[in-house]
């Protein structure tokens, strides 16, 4: 009978020890449960549940009720005092009293993590804005950047319609252009193209054939990039087609494709939530160019240029939609600046898809310059003109170039070596060929490029 009595002892001994550690786990759990559900009232339409929300979340929510805090933050306005002061009692930080403020703070701490069915939250919250919303951002999704920070830029999925093999005509047909006015020019292959920007700024996205070669510009108007990315990658049946998800990421859009729904940095041309995210996929950049109508069409008698008949009812007159946020120095959603050597809104050049990552201030090309330099250990020329916000960069051998009366000409050596959208070409046959970059706002390169790149300096 001892024999007996004595294992049950012992077993009942060991659950008496274990039984702190299981209440706590049990507690764990279940707090982790009821911040689930209390970040979840907050999206309540009932004011008094989100105030019970906030309430429980201020006093037990911990530091992973601080994203769904920030969130509610910026439309449930009614109760801004009381989540204001739960994220103070919550971080002991005090950066404002608007989403914006907290938004900047919790780009700054990375160690700020949601609670575990935030990505369950973030698809609730956002299909209230939108249903579609849910295609883009749902439970269990996988990311490679925080989804704490993808925000809402004010417009719905698909609400900036993308222009798919829009309609080209001639340039002698396109008598809606004036000479200065500002043009995304192309060529591939031989094939001149131009997508005016006032068109663009109101879609943001193309999806064409240029020269052959499926393509997509990306145009992220709060970035002030526009970039050419390459869209039939080895491997895949057919080439990616991209739209506009109405989602932000400090400050840049975030592009998805319709094959996958996967969402795509437009910066970095990488997926970055979605069922490509950790794909290893990365968008090959082409060279484009930011120039006049008159010297695109003067330096490519050929070109095609983007009808405006583009099926969509749109006020496509020169500044609008975004002529008062050009003109401004302030973003209109956050993104932290960490690096302050230029303003945020400071135009620069960067060099893509090269052996290092480098940037240039646009104002280095103020009254038209020609520029040698080095990326990394890539001897290079720049050709630009600040004020058409026009730059070209070609690798070189090293030589020196100087620039001369002509915009599409450099001398070398007493040689004249003409500009071209292909290659530095020189008078015996020589070819410097064209590297792929393009015009961007300073806080965009400096948040995604700038820790792995270069800033050039002032000259």
């Amino acid at each position: 009978m001892r024999l007996f009595i004595r294992p049950i002892a012992a077993a009942l001994f060991a659950i008496f020890l274990t039984f702190p550690v299981m209440q706590a786990r049990a507690q764990d759990a279940g707090d982790a449960g009821q911040r689930a559900r209390m970040a979840d009232q907050l999206l309540s339409d009932n004011g008094f549940l989100r105030r019970i929300a906030i309430d429980w979340l201020a006093d037990k929510g911990g530091s992973k009720a601080v994203p769904a805090l920030i969130r509610a933050l910026r439309f449930k306005t009614a109760e801004a005092p009381e989540i204001v002061a739960a994220l103070e009692k919550l971080t002991g930080a005090k950066p404002g009293d608007d989403w914006k403020s907290w938004m900047l703070w919790l780009q700054q701490h990375p160690e700020i993590a949601p609670h575990k069915d935030y990505d369950r939250f973030l698809s609730a919250f956002f299909s209230t804005l939108d249903p579609k919303f849910v295609s883009l951002v749902y439970s269990s999704m996988p990311h490679n950047i925080r989804l704490e920070e993808i925000v809402w830029g004010g417009v719905k999925k698909d609400a900036i319609p993308p222009l798919d093999d829009p309609a080209i005509i001639l340039a002698s047909e396109a008598d809606y252009l004036t000479p200065e006015e500002l043009v995304f020019g192309i060529e591939i292959n031989g094939d001149a193209r131009a997508y005016p920007l006032r068109i663009m700024d109101w879609h943001e996205m193309l999806n064409d054939v240029v020269g052959g070669v499926p393509v997509s510009l990306a145009y992220c108007t709060l970035c002030g990039s526009g970039i050419l990315f390459e869209t039939a990658l080895e491997g895949r049946e057919k080439p990616f087609r991209f739209g506009s998800s109405g989602l932000l990421y400090r400050s840049n859009k975030l592009m998805y494709d319709r094959e996958t729904n996967s969402l795509w940095n437009q910066f970095t041309g990488k997926p970055a939530a979605g069922p490509l995210a950790g794909s290893g996929i990365t968008l090959p950049t082409r060279p484009l160019v930011i120039t006049s109508w008159q010297a695109w069409r003067a330096s490519h008698p050929e070109t095609k240029v983007l009808a405006l008949d583009t099926g969509f009812e749109r006020d496509y007159r020169p500044g609008q939609p975004y002529g008062d946020y050009f003109a401004s120095k302030e973003l209109i959603f956050p993104a932290y600046l960490d690096d302050e050597r230029l303003g945020a809104k400071d135009y620069v050049f960067a060099l893509r898809g090269g052996a290092a990552d480098k940037a240039w201030p646009l104002s280095a090309f103020k009254g038209g310059a020609v520029i040698n330099d080095m990326a990394g250990a890539v001897p290079l020329t720049l050709i630009g003109t600040a004020e058409s916000q026009t730059v070209r960069a070609y690798r070189t051998d090293g030589r020196v170039f100087e620039k001369t009366g002509n915009p599409d000409e450099v001398r070398s050596g007493g040689e004249t070596w003409q500009v071209t959208e292909k290659a530095l070409r020189g008078p015996q046959g020589e070819a410097f060929p064209r590297l792929p970059g393009h015009i961007a706002y300073w806080f965009a390169w400096s948040g995604y490029l700038g820790a792995g790149g270069e800033l050039a300096e002032a000259r």
